[in-house]
């Protein structure tokens, strides 16, 4: 061993050992700030999402800002995990993309729960079994997830929080000569985000659509002339091969997941408020849900068609816009709003994702 790299690495030891003491030492701050929280709350979103917008502000390298979200997201969950575990439900099984947001947003510190529908992540959270959950709402290439939006229309949850996650798929299977695959399972979505490399390479396989990604794995598993879509964490699972990796359509392909609880999360100073709005029947109707935002200077950013489930040809409209509720121009609006629209449900304001 030379003596540069002796010297270079007796030097990360040494930082590694400052390293340690200072993450005990921030770990035991977060203590007691948990023994005087007067309401028992265990996350604060916007003060989480204030850190990481800080951190990343001051980051000057060669770390990234996503890496240093994730160093930091994971110290976070970490000294979290001292004040109370978090058990947070997910749409499962184990290895599907909804764990992997769920992740990215908590940590690896807290109890997972894997769900079997979209349905049942938001039961878990309104019964008390799970603190927060985390579901699909929406992709670049595919859409709308519409059980989400529906979910979220009827339930009394708000949403906490967001999370962006970009989406590789990879074809899994017990043996990689793909000439031999008959079948092909996968979540829709999936399906409709590889169909180009399907219809190339795979043109004569059958698809299944299956209720997950991780569901397909453990089919593909059990089936030598069969494969799946998924991430290639489903293939450590389930005892599968990667055969073919990034098969999306798309390479900026991404699934926009939503944070739900049981709070109302405080502004953090980059926020986004969702709603959902149904327009009076009359001319000119959609027009008076948007003037109010224009009249007072707030962003649209997503406005999204639903069918109400009430009569023949009613929808409701799901608007994301910028700012938080508790802005003052943002509250002006919506209170505009409200006179114009004859229904308007908050569905929550939340940190924008980092």
């Amino acid at each position: 061993m030379s003596e540069k790299l002796k010297q270079l690495r007796e030097q990360i030891d040494r930082l590694d050992d400052e390293l340690l003491k200072l993450a005990n030492r921030r770990a035991a701050l977060a203590q007691q700030i948990g023994h005087l929280k007067e309401d028992g709350t265990v996350l604060r979103p916007e003060r989480e999402a204030q850190v990481l917008q800080r951190l990343q502000g001051n980051n000057s390298g060669p770390l990234s800002n996503a890496a240093v979200a994730q160093l930091f997201t994971e110290v976070m969950s970490q000294c979290r995990a001292l004040e109370a575990p978090l058990t947070v439900a997910y749409l499962g099984p184990e290895g599907t993309f909804t764990e992997a947001a769920a992740l990215k947003r908590f940590g690896s510190a807290i109890q997972g729960r894997p769900c079997a529908t979209i349905d049942d992540v938001f039961h878990a959270v309104e019964s008390g079994a799970a603190h927060y959950g985390v579901v699909p709402v929406e992709n670049s290439t595919e859409g709308a997830v519409g059980r989400t939006l529906d979910m979220l229309m009827q339930s009394t949850l708000q949403i906490c929080g967001e999370v962006m996650l970009a989406i590789h798929q990879c074809l899994l299977g017990q043996h990689c000569g793909i000439s031999a695959v008959k079948t092909i399972y996968s979540h829709p979505q999936s399906l409709g985000q590889c169909q180009g490399w399907l219809n190339t390479h795979l043109p004569h396989a059958a698809r299944i659509p299956v209720a997950s990604n991780a569901e397909a794995a453990r089919l593909a598993a059990e089936n030598p002339n069969s494969a799946a879509i998924a991430g290639s964490q489903a293939a450590a699972i389930f005892g599968l091969n990667v055969c073919a990796e990034n098969i999306e359509d798309d390479a900026r392909n991404t699934t926009r997941f939503l944070v739900l609880g049981n709070q109302q999360v405080a502004p953090s100073g980059n926020d986004k408020t969702s709603l959902v709005i149904a327009a009076p029947n009359r001319p000119g109707a959609v027009h008076g849900l948007l003037a109010p935002l224009a009249r007072h200077g707030v962003s649209m950013t997503r406005l999204e068609s639903r069918p109400a489930r009430s009569g023949l040809w009613e929808y409701v409209f799901y608007m994301d816009i910028e700012g938080h509720q508790a802005d003052a121009k943002v509250a002006a609006a919506l209170a505009e709003l409200k006179q114009a629209a004859a229904f308007v449900k908050a569905l929550g304001s939340y940190p924008v994702a980092v």
